[in-house]
């Protein structure tokens, strides 16, 4: 497989698919295809519920009923339960392009007529299929339809223009309407009894009836294109909604027969579904613009206004990078959108906003999208001046200026950078400072200047006077990077040269020539290397300390489009339009891992823990995320993961998850050798503790915190739960039960089957086991259990053994050992007390000396202590052992407080300081 394995995908949201619909209880759910996959959002809040597994072929259509979801794919209907599939129909010939939910029956259509009738309740292929009707040779339907209080009846609307009435139960045709001479894109029913709504290619709206055959109304649809949508409310208001393939919904009065409101730009491109919530003014919207919107309509002229969405890029972004210690992504598009995406939660992914977009595309009568900015080419971030003022830069297409950001309000900054040379060209460019106060960008025509991001203003600019021109380049710049000290700036030229200056004074110190066009630079701070690409493909890393080149890597055979280094600078990782994903080791020089993707990888970002890998590729609107097998199989060898030189051919991730269960046999193999390993390195201890996850750390044993709490307060807790009263004489037994009498005078009763089966060992047995409470057994158990981990060296079966018990019966077991008399202690008089005791304190450094189980240890050594501290201190034979566990007490925590000192002064330190 690789380093990296396919992990799940970003930013989908839905296809050009219509949407199912299911109402369970009081909230609603919504199904969406996002091509190959589905998932589930819960209207409520439009929150991700559940995501389906993906398919080999396309989604063209959906239907849900109760737990099943139901996806035609293909020639097939494909049936999940939740997330799992459980079923596949295959009896069409041809693609099965609708679906219908027809009570506990399911009716699927495809492109050649044929109507499949299904019950939801069998999932057996052989035993689901009911019922098949074939429409007709000529009859190429468009959309299917149940009009409400018709049994068992459907409408069929074709490419033509007309309409069918068929009786699934019968399987006959009823009736056609002749139709109006135009394609029927779509068709839904009415509250009004008999009419229904039908929307044509030539962008008619017909409200027909149908027991009639008569047209009640017919509108025009504000806009150019064909009616994808429909949709009648159903509160009480006699509107209807109509949705285009220009993205405008209409919204008509039945009533007054005309126009009531216009949702202009309600979607970037055209509506495939519209739906009013039952008894409410919402209308939920979906389009192929890879969004879903939620209107209501509240105001007070009875206009909607948007409640909710959820969105993701309409055309496939071209720049990402991870933001905020891995959790988040920044993301650019050519769809002229900015995205903020959570790699966590979905719901917190968003838009950056560019200001009042609306309103200015009101006021000057265009759409949103030719008011937005050009799409983003380039861009840097700077976390460090988040709360302070603008911390992202931004170059657009054809854009003589740069943009800032404000990440903290996701809005765009009050700062426009505009360069002040003579001539003005897109500035290509940009990079921000380590300490997040410069910004310093470069344009097509080789200008390079510096700006602060505080202010706005020029802080001047970099010229190289061996230049014909003054300028910094003599041909475009394409990349720039800033020095962790903000001593150098480095700026590459697509002519092929690479010049350092020095960041303060803008004076050029070094340049170097590549001697091939390039395509991007990359700068690592921490370990002062920069990496290019130019058109010869080949990869380059100079020294900038030791001004020299170090590294060239070999191997792409197309353009490369975009590099990246690890956060430990070990790392450099490349994408090139030959579909290849390429880990190159800096270190070793060679090729770690190489994997082929179905599309081309436009960028990548790796994030700060290398954990996660994020990609781009082409005609792909969604990021894709790559997991690192290294972080999560537990194997510490690398040679194990790579794949050298060979190119590995790797699917693309998918919206769901992959599952934990689906490992392959090089995952099995790559696991039995972490578990080898780690058994190794158990054995070169002796045994005596587990593997650490960091060396000088502890583990703690994950309990519940009163459990090791009560330990530590167990007389306050007995004291609390002291009876106030005195005990009470007991009640008399009831006839059944006879009294014996014990040694000590008690009196315990008998259950008649004991006493009268004439077994007088038995009664006896019971009385013994009365009278000892049945402690010796548990004191033997537990003496035997110590004794045999002494013989192995391996105490893991004795903390098992104290977690399950609960405080008062740790409380019980240590006393089990203690001496009463503490002036006269012999082992000749107290052998097994003794022992026991030397036995614990072996444990007890045995347990410290390994850092597991730290807090619950802790608490069993306060509570031995407070119970055999007099023994341990008046017998000589346990004091070495109590001075060997005082010395590891005392080292481990004079290492722990080193480490929370450490800790609290940098916390101090960053809260108090003013970068």
């Amino acid at each position: 497989m690789g380093i990296f394995e396919p992990f799940r995908a970003l930013g989908y949201i839905t296809d050009g698919t219509p949407f199912a619909v299911q109402r369970r209880g009081m909230e609603t759910f919504i199904t969406l295809s996002t091509g190959k996959s589905w998932q589930i959002y819960n209207c409520a809040k439009l929150n991700l519920v559940l995501a389906g597994p993906e398919l080999v072929k396309k989604i063209r259509a959906l239907a849900s009923w109760r737990d099943f979801t139901f996806a035609a794919s293909g020639c097939d209907i494909v049936v999940f339960k939740r997330a799992h599939q459980v079923a596949t129909w295959s009896s069409h010939k041809a693609k099965v392009a609708f679906l219908l939910l027809f009570g506990k029956h399911i009716l699927s259509l495809d492109l050649q007529g044929s109507l499949l009738i299904w019950t939801a309740v069998e999932l057996d292929p052989n035993k689901a299929l009911v019922g098949q009707i074939q429409l007709g040779e000529k009859f190429y339907p468009s959309c299917i339809m149940h009009p409400d209080t018709y049994l068992n009846k459907v409408i069929v609307g074709s490419e033509e223009g007309t309409l069918q009435l068929w009786n699934i139960n019968t399987q006959k045709k009823l009736y056609e309407f002749k139709g109006w001479g135009s394609s029927i894109r779509c068709c839904v029913s009415s509250p009004a009894l008999d009419v229904v709504g039908i929307g044509c290619a030539d962008g008619k709206i017909h409200v027909h009836n149908l027991r009639f055959d008569e047209e009640v109304v017919t509108f025009t649809h504000t806009t150019r294109g064909a009616v994808t949508a429909l949709a009648f409310r159903t509160d009480g208001q006699p509107l209807l909604a109509a949705g285009g393939s220009s993205g405008v919904i209409s919204v008509w009065n039945l009533e007054k027969k005309r126009l009531h409101s216009v949702i202009k730009d309600a979607h970037y491109s055209s509506i495939c579904s519209l739906y009013f919530f039952a008894n409410e003014p919402v209308l939920m919207s979906s389009s192929t613009d890879n969004s879903i919107k939620m209107w209501i309509f509240d105001t007070s002229d009875g206009e909607a206004r948007l409640l909710r969405f959820r969105s993701g890029h309409s055309a496939p972004p071209t720049c990402i990078r991870y933001y905020g210690k891995g959790r988040h992504i920044l993301s650019a598009g050519q769809d002229r959108a900015f995205r903020f995406f959570s790699v966590i939660q979905d719901q917190q992914s968003r838009e950056l906003s560019q200001g009042h977009v609306v309103k200015r595309a009101k006021k000057l009568k265009l759409k949103e999208e030719e008011i937005k900015l050009p799409p983003v080419i380039a861009f840097d971030a700077a976390e460090i001046r988040e709360r302070d003022w603008c911390n992202v830069v931004t170059c657009h297409l054809d854009d003589p200026c740069a943009y800032t950001w404000r990440l903290q309000n996701f809005v765009i900054g009050e700062h426009i950078l505009r360069p002040s040379c003579e001539v003005p060209t897109a500035v290509k460019a940009c990079s921000i400072s380590t300490c997040g106060n410069f910004a310093v960008i470069g344009t097509e025509g080789g200008w390079i200047e510096r700006f602060n991001l505080q202010s706005g203003f020029s802080r001047g600019s970099y010229i190289d006077i061996g230049e014909e021109e003054p300028c910094g380049h003599h041909g475009a710049v394409v990349g720039l990077a800033c020095e962790a000290m903000n001593a150098l700036l480095i700026s590459g030229g697509y002519n092929g040269d690479i010049k350092i200056w020095d960041f303060k004074g803008r004076d050029l110190k070094f340049r170097w020539e590549v001697g091939a066009p390039l395509v991007k630079i990359v700068y690592h701070a921490g370990n002062g290397l920069l990496a290019t690409a130019a058109d010869d493909m080949i990869l380059r890393l100079y020294d900038v300390t030791a001004v020299r080149i170090v590294r060239k890597f070999v191997g792409h055979m197309d353009r490369v489009t975009d590099l990246c280094f690890s956060e430990d600078g070990k790392w450099l990782l490349s994408s090139s339009m030959d579909g290849t994903i390429r880990i190159w080791d800096v270190i070793s020089s060679r090729q770690l891992d190489a994997i082929h993707v179905d599309a081309a990888p436009t960028a990548l970002s790796i994030s700060p823990n290398m954990d996660m890998l994020a990609t781009t590729h082409v005609d792909k609107n969604g990021i894709y995320l790559w997991a690192n097998r290294m972080m999560y199989s537990g194997a510490e060898d690398i040679e194990s993961f790579i794949s050298g030189e060979q190119v590995v051919n790797v699917p693309m991730p998918t919206v769901s998850s992959r599952k934990d269960s689906e490992d392959t046999e090089e995952d099995t193999l790559v696991k039995d050798q972490a578990i080898k390993k780690l058994d190794t390195s158990n054995s070169l201890i002796g045994n005596l503790c587990s593997a650490q996850l960091t060396p000088g750390l502890v583990t703690l044993a994950m309990l519940p915190k009163t459990q090791w709490q009560s330990l530590v307060n167990l007389d306050i807790i007995k004291m609390r739960n002291k009876p106030i009263e005195p005990p009470k004489k007991p009640e008399k037994a009831p006839f059944f039960l006879q009294s014996l009498s014990t040694l000590s005078g008690e009196r315990i009763f008998v259950h008649n089957s004991v006493t009268d089966s004439g077994d007088q060992n038995e009664a006896e047995k019971v009385i013994t086991a009365a009278q000892s409470g049945n402690k010796n057994e548990g004191f033997s158990a537990f003496m035997k259990l110590l004794h045999s981990c002494m013989e192995t060296g391996d105490f893991t079966s004795v903390t098992d053994y104290l977690k399950s018990l609960s405080p008062s019966a740790v409380d019980l077991e240590f006393r089990m050992l203690q001496i009463i008399d503490n002036e006269n202690i012999t082992e000749t008089e107290h052998p097994v007390e003794l022992k026991g005791i030397e036995m614990l304190l072996d444990y007890f450094v045995s347990e410290v000396f390994c850092n597991n189980n730290f807090e619950f240890v802790q608490a069993l050594i306060r509570l031995f202590l407070k119970i055999h501290g007099e023994t341990i201190r008046r017998q000589i034979s346990l004091q070495e052992k109590a001075r060997q566990l005082l010395e590891l007490q005392s080292s481990t925590w004079q290492r722990l407080d080193t480490s929370f000192q450490n800790t609290r002064c940098m916390i101090t330190f960053l809260s108090n300081s003013q970068f």
